[in-house]
């Protein structure tokens, strides 16, 4: 349905857009006036500023996608509006602190404002955002929405209630789809050639799965792309040729040993030590934690020091690829001849299920010496690797985002349209109407913005914008699933309907793959000033 309003006016939107920008410049200006402690000295203010920089960004976007036809016009009007309207909240209060004149935004409010009026955003309720995806990219949505359908959805609250594993049948069934060799080249055993395809390919795969379940579907593809990746960047050729085919069949699993109980996103801090054996091999000592899907991988893809000297920092730290036993969800322990021991104690989770994380503890265990990524050229440079996935593998967890949202926007529309109330269905009162259309318009942005950002990462480019992406379009998919489970009213809370599921795995999406705050002070907040030249 189209409203029956005047077609929006995309031109005013983007001279909004314009005034935003221009304010986000100066505060960017103003903070880095202040010198190289500027951001730990205003972490508010540089927090809220990388949120408010990764919604222009957004609104950029949908203004580019409001140029297709009427109804993206009217998407991207509303998108607008609500950013503008959320950044003049942040600042409202704290010009000065923001280094910004009082009424800084100008008109920019002003304009928009029609598009924030109830009864305009209402007429939006029944509104879909076309995706615009060439004929190729269409049909890989319509070949794992099927399999996500047929395959995940049936078992995917079970799965949940219960915190049982990933039916092997749906990991079989991902590789004989290919789902696992998407980023890894086509010389290598995958399907990957090297341009737009392979990042769109694995977004649009990636969204499809992860609203069947993000636990059971979405995530599975993650930990091999990060692996992959890494290898692609600095492995050498025998491990290269080794591995790569491995992980594109499914035959090898992946999982990822970063983060330490007491270093989560700060991993220059890292102490689980890796020592040269006089044979060549390698020796592992200290514990890891948060390592999703590391009972049933066959490898691990772990981050370690192997320089004792700790004011190195990150250049102290090398990749290791880590062979092991699988196991089930109830954890693991498992020896080595001479006495070198690897144990998984699994962390029970709200939600997120089906994958498990583990805390993982190394306890003189001991790899070969063709586990070191890159050999002896790849020592020290284990940062530098394992951030060439994770930063596709934030643009990963915004298409997550975006799946799990989908799944809850559908569940609540189709719920307000049965469930009646005060003599009529929910869906046909204003506020409920005002919430799907939102709902509606946060979804459709954050899928262009996640394939902007995919198009940009083929050509080599786009890591602060897959950061952007990434905080933005997780903290929308906490919003629209609370929606969505508020809509649903008492059964909201009822495990029986999958919203609850999908409100309790999308909390997570904010935490992992880069925590917001880090993710937001360390990485998006620096990156614009040192972007703009001045930090």
């Amino acid at each position: 349905m189209i409203p029956s309003s005047s077609m929006p006016d995309l031109t005013a939107a983007s001279r909004s857009v314009g005034v935003a920008r221009a304010a986000l410049d100066t505060t960017i200006g103003h903070l880095a006036a202040g010198g190289p402690d500027a951001l730990e000295v205003h972490q508010v203010v540089a927090y809220d500023l990388a949120h408010a920089a990764a919604a222009m960004e957004g609104a950029r976007v949908a203004v580019d996608y409001g140029t297709h036809g009427e109804a993206e016009a009217r998407i991207a009007c509303a998108f607008v509006a609500d950013s503008i309207a959320d950044l003049a909240a942040r600042i409202a209060g704290r010009d000065e602190a923001w280094g910004l004149p009082a009424g800084a935004l100008g008109g920019a409010l002003s304009e928009v404002a029609q598009y924030r009026d109830p009864a305009w955003l209402a007429e939006l309720a029944g509104m879909s955002g076309p995706r615009h995806l060439d004929n190729d990219f269409e049909l890989v949505q319509e070949t794992f929405r099927r399999f996500a359908e047929e395959r995940i959805a049936p078992v995917a609250e079970a799965i949940h209630r219960e915190n049982t594993d990933i039916p092997e049948s749906i990991i079989s069934g991902l590789a004989e789809l290919g789902a696992f060799g998407l980023s890894i080249p086509e010389e290598y055993g995958g399907f990957a050639s090297g341009g737009e395809s392979d990042y769109l390919g694995m977004v649009v795969a990636t969204e499809e799965l992860s609203r069947a379940s993000l636990g059971a579907g979405g995530s599975l593809i993650t930990r091999p792309e990060i692996l992959a990746r890494a290898l692609v960047r600095g492995g050498t050729e025998a491990q290269k040729r080794h591995w790569l085919p491995r992980l594109a069949s499914g035959e090898v699993m992946a999982a990822v040993a970063v983060t330490e109980p007491d270093f989560g996103s700060d991993v220059a801090g890292v102490t689980v030590s890796a020592s040269s054996l006089g044979d060549g091999g390698w020796v592992i000592n200290g514990t890891k934690t948060w390592s999703t899907f590391a009972a049933r991988a066959d490898v691990l893809m772990l981050l370690a020091r192997t320089d004792p000297d700790r004011s190195l920092g990150h250049r102290g730290l090398s990749l290791f690829v880590v062979e092991k036993e699988r196991a089930d969800g109830h954890g693991f322990s498992f020896a080595q001849p001479g006495g070198g021991r690897l144990e998984g104690r699994p962390i029970d989770t709200i939600g997120y299920r089906g994958m498990h994380s583990y805390e993982l503890s190394f306890d003189g265990w001991k790899i070969p010496a063709d586990s070191l990524v890159g050999g002896d050229k790849g020592l020290g440079r284990g940062f530098y690797l394992q951030m060439e996935g994770f930063e596709n593998g934030r643009l990963q967890t915004a298409a997550r985002a975006v799946g799990v949202m989908q799944a809850a926007f559908e569940a609540a529309s189709k719920y307000a349209a049965d469930r009646v109330v005060f003599g009529h269905p929910i869906g046909r009162y204003q506020l409920s109407q005002v919430k799907l259309a939102r709902m509606a318009v946060h979804i459709a942005v954050g899928r262009q913005y996640m394939y902007q950002v995919a198009r940009l990462m083929a050509k080599g480019e786009g890591a602060l914008e897959a950061s952007m992406v990434k905080a933005y379009v997780c903290r929308s998919a906490e919003w629209v699933t609370r929606e969505a489970m508020q809509l649903h009213g008492g059964m909201g809370y009822a495990e029986e309907y999958p919203v609850s599921r999908y409100f309790v795995d999308a909390r997570v999406l904010s935490i992992f793959e880069g925590a917001d705050e880090t993710l937001a002070l360390k990485v998006i907040a620096r990156r614009l000033l040192e972007r703009a030249g001045m930090h």
